[in-house]
């Protein structure tokens, strides 16, 4: 059985990503379960550096100028790390990653998608940062250069805001 893909309509165009359900099936059941309840539907991309990432997820982003985007978690609050010894998935450019606080079982309902490869952030490397990656960009890569490409105020937020209008998960 093929993984899943989703949807995610963006103001600046459209992104396919394939989940991960395969290798990593806790996060992205909460992936899912977040998209398909309309919880990523209105909210902006809080945070993007260029040749790093952009950010995405973060319940008080639905104003993009509030101060406090990029400190909410999702309704159930925080999972726990995925990290299945079979599903080594290094954050390559393209890739969607679990963001957190940097503490383990700290992520929620925030991910960024990498626009680099930063393979120090993967859960199997060395180092405090460890990231899980569920998902890949399939097409719309010119839509993501977009987004990682946007003017940012010096707090990295886009200086016009980014909006994701949906997440449809496609079965």
């Amino acid at each position: 059985m093929p993984n899943p893909t989703a949807t995610l309509k963006t103001s600046l165009g459209d992104m396919q990503v394939e989940l991960f359900l395969d290798k990593m099936p806790n996060t992205v059941a909460n992936f899912k379960e977040l998209a398909e309840s309309g919880f990523y539907d209105g909210l902006h991309f809080h945070r993007v550096i260029s040749g790093f990432m952009a950010q995405f997820g973060c319940p008080n982003s639905r104003d993009p100028k509030n101060s406090r985007a990029g400190t909410g978690n999702g309704p159930k609050g925080c999972i726990p790390d995925e990290h299945p010894s079979d599903a080594k998935i290094s954050n390559e450019p393209g890739t969607l990653s679990m963001a957190n606080t940097g503490r383990p079982n700290s992520g929620s309902c925030q991910f960024f998608i990498n626009t680099a490869h930063n393979s120090y952030l993967d859960w199997f490397s060395p180092g405090q940062s460890k990231h899980p990656v569920f998902g890949k960009v399939i097409s719309g890569l010119d839509v993501l250069k977009k987004i990682e490409t946007s003017s940012t105020d010096g707090s990295d937020r886009p200086l016009t805001p980014i909006k994701m209008i949906s997440i449809t998960i496609n079965e």
